[in-house]
Order: C-alpha cells, then sequence, then structure tokens
C-alpha cells in the first residue's frame, strides 16, 4: 500500500455489525504462503476515517522491521471498523457524530441547534434526552431489562439531573482554575447544565462505539481469526489494539471458535474498558466476573495492558461514561470501580505481573498470563485533541510487543 512503512501489509474491515468483506480471510492465509511466520494485527480506536487510521498504522508499524530478532518474517494487518474520533474536545464534532449513527442526520441537526442555542427551559433538556435515546436507539427501561440489556443510567434518567450530573463532574475535573465561559456565568441554573449537556452527547457517542467494537471482535474479528487457524495452522497471530480497538482486539478472544491457539499474544495500548474485564470475581461485587473473564486463557502467550497516568482521556473522560450514577463522593478517579484499564492496567487477576517500562525492555515480557505495564514514560504528550491518549508510536512500545509475541531481537 502507498505510504506505508512496512511490507507485507493489508488491510481489513468490517462494519458496525461485524460483518467483513469477503475473501479476507482467504488473504491473511496468503501471508504464510509468503513465508510469513508472524502477524501482527493491528486495531485502531477513535479515528475519523480509513486514512486516519492507515497514518496510524504506518507511524506505529515503522520500527518494527528493527526489533525483529532473524528467522522471523512478519506481516502485518490494520483492522478498519466504523468509528469516531474520542478526544478531550469540549465541543461534540457533529459530522463525526452523524457518520457513526448512520441514518440519524436529522436527530444529529436537532441537537447542535439545542446545544448552541441552549434554552433557559426543562423543555428543552427533555427533548434533549429523547434525541439522545433516539440516537443511540435505547428504548425503555423496562423492556431493556427484559431484553436482558440495560442502558445505562444517563440515558434514561431524568435529562436534567443527568446534565447538572456531568456539568458538576467537569467543573471538578476543572478544579478552582477552571472559568466559565461568559455564557456560563450570566446564565441561571439551567444554562450551565447545558455543558453537562455536551457531554452527555459525546458519552453516547461512546455508548455506541463501546457496543460496536465488542460487536466487530466477537462477531466479526474472532471467527475470522479461527478461520484463519484451519486454513494456515503454522501462523502466529499477535493482536494488538489501541483504545477502543484494544476493546475490539480483546472481544475477539470472545469470538475464537473451541480449540483455536493461533493467538500468541495480546498488546493493549491505553485500552479504554474496563480494568476488571478479565477477572474472575468483582472487588465490590464478588458475585459477579469480568465480562472477559478468564479469556486470557486463550492465548498461548501473555495478554499485556499497557497504561499510563498521562492519559485523561481514561483518567476522566472513561470513568464518566463507565460511573453512570451517583453513589459516591466523587464521580471522577477517587472511586476504582471505573477506571479503565489503561489508566491502571489489569486489576483483581491474580498472578498478574506488574512492571515499568524499563523492566519490560530489559527483562522481557512473562510468557503467559495478564501483565500490566506502565509506559507513562513514554505515553505522555500526543499533541491536540486527544493528548496522551494517542501517543502511542514509539520503538519502545515496537518492542513491548515484539517481546510479548517472543519474536523480538
Amino acid at each position: 500500500m502507498a505510504g506505508m512503512s512496512v511490507e507485507p501489509y493489508r488491510e481489513i474491515t468490517f462494519d458496525k455489525d461485524g460483518d467483513g468483506a469477503a475473501g479476507q480471510r482467504t488473504a491473511l492465509s496468503a501471508f504464510a504462503a509468503r513465508g510469513v511466520t508472524d502477524l501482527v494485527l493491528f486495531a485502531h480506536g477513535w479515528n475519523s476515517d480509513r486514512t486516519a487510521a492507515t497514518r496510524l498504522y504506518s507511524a506505529f508499524f515503522a520500527p518494527f522491521p528493527g526489533v525483529v530478532r532473524p528467522g522471523v518474517r512478519l506481516g502485518y494487518v490494520g483492522v478498519v471498523w466504523p468509528s469516531t474520533m474520542f478526544t478531550d474536545e469540549p465541543i461534540p464534532d457533529f459530522a463525526s457524530v452523524a457518520a457513526v449513527h448512520p441514518g440519524k442526520e436529522a436527530v444529529v441537526e436537532r441537537l447542535s441547534v439545542l446545544l448552541r442555542e441552549q434554552p433557559e427551559d426543562e423543555a428543552a433538556f427533555t427533548e434533549f434526552g429523547d434525541l439522545i435515546r433516539e440516537l443511540t436507539d435505547t428504548g425503555s427501561a423496562a423492556r431493556a431489562l427484559l431484553e436482558g440489556t440495560p442502558p445505562p443510567d444517563f440515558l434514561v434518567g431524568d435529562p436534567v439531573a443527568v446534565c447538572a450530573m456531568f456539568a458538576d463532574a467537569l467543573e471538578e475535573a476543572a478544579g478552582p482554575g477552571g472559568v466559565p465561559t461568559p455564557r456560563e456565568a450570566l446564565g441561571g441554573r439551567l444554562g450551565r447544565y447545558w455543558k453537562g449537556a455536551r457531554e452527555v452527547l459525546r458519552q453516547a457517542t461512546y455508548y455506541t462505539m463501546k457496543r460496536r467494537a465488542g460487536a466487530v471482535g466477537e462477531r466479526g474479528l474472532g471467527p475470522l481469526l479461527g478461520g484463519l487457524a484451519r486454513s494456515s495452522p503454522g501462523l502466529r497471530v499477535h493482536l494488538v489494539g489501541h483504545s477502543m480497538g484494544a476493546r475490539l482486539v480483546a472481544y475477539a478472544l470472545r469470538g475464537l471458535p473451541p480449540g483455536t491457539r493461533n493467538v500468541r499474544s495480546v498488546t493493549l495500548l491505553q485500552g479504554a474498558f474496563s480494568h476488571y474485564a478479565f477477572s474472575a470475581s468483582l472487588p465490590h461485587e464478588p458475585g459477579r466476573a469480568g465480562a472477559l473473564r478468564d479469556m486470557q486463557g486463550r492465548v498461548d502467550g501473555p495478554v499485556v495492558a499497557c497504561y499510563s497516568r498521562h492519559d485523561t482521556a481514561l483518567g476522566v473522560i472513561y470513568p464518566l461514561a463507565s460511573r453512570m450514577a451517583r453513589d459516591a463522593s466523587s464521580i471522577l478517579g477517587s472511586d476504582r470501580r471505573w477506571w479503565a484499564i489503561g489508566h491502571d492496567g489489569v486489576q483483581a487477576v491474580p498472578g498478574t505481573a506488574s512492571l515499568t517500562l524499563a523492566a519490560a525492555l530489559r527483562n522481557g515480557i512473562p510468557a503467559s498470563g495478564c501483565v500490566s505495564v506502565d509506559t507513562a514514560a513514554v505515553v505522555k504528550d500526543g499533541g491536540p485533541p486527544s493528548g496522551a491518549h494517542s501517543d502511542i508510536c514509539h520503538r519502545e512500545l515496537a518492542r513491548v510487543v515484539a517481546s510479548a509475541g517472543r519474536f523480538g531481537a
């Protein structure tokens, strides 16, 4: 592919339901025929389009030829799936919101009007809540419970209370130095809540992407890898995912057909899903397990979670999205239940190894089980709009992937 830093390289695509283009498994099998021994497959996070995803892949893969030991022949795959940018920008990108929710352009347009005009009227918030539920295809709470998929509270709660919650949280995150806009300073109680409403829209888009990433991984990528194991049994696969793409590759483990053993390592870069996902027992609810309980056992190698304290997208925005009820003193990071795996690594899984980046590079990654690697030494400033959350294109992280996959020099 023109402009790609490595070869052989191929992109595979999935739609929002996990359906892939015809012939993709055959195309991946062709790597083995070209002498490829190990396939590094990377899933992007919240990118605006295929061009942005390809650019990320080229930058991330660039150091790999220099970190591979002799006798290993790498092939590279980029997963392209329908997503949007996850940034720290306070005002939603309405074009991206519309792109993520096809057929809902009129809904997005009306939401943009409300957020621009910010009526001092509770009826406007009621309309806003109705539009958010329409955007996310969220039915009644009772119906959802019957279907076994209860929606998060912020989609079904009182819109004024929900917007107030997010407004309070954003002010808490800003700290004493946070200054309201002139309109917010002059406006009344409801005017201030529109700031929270903007965050509600972004969280609604996050909710859509969360469901989609899991579906693409479990229904799309997992079965594809199962077919590849049958057609090319000697080809070793190494999964890498960033942000929501980390959720995608992790959920691919749930979609692997029984007996599939071609996945030799998984590396999660700033993963935007629960740090308890692999736990057999949640610390705050011992009777419940994480959504990916024991899935690390389906990997013939380690599951590595790279995390950084500098990632404000996961340190603040992810807990906002995950913590849907106000049942603690703070809505932010003081409540560990809602932290992301990219914020502090794998939690509540006995035997998990915890390493600094220097130790991981010096001594290597353990051969199996869950591993947490603190990468704050390099993942610290990706620039606007998403800061450290997207600061992942480093030779050190390429070496972590290579060490996890046992193909490093």
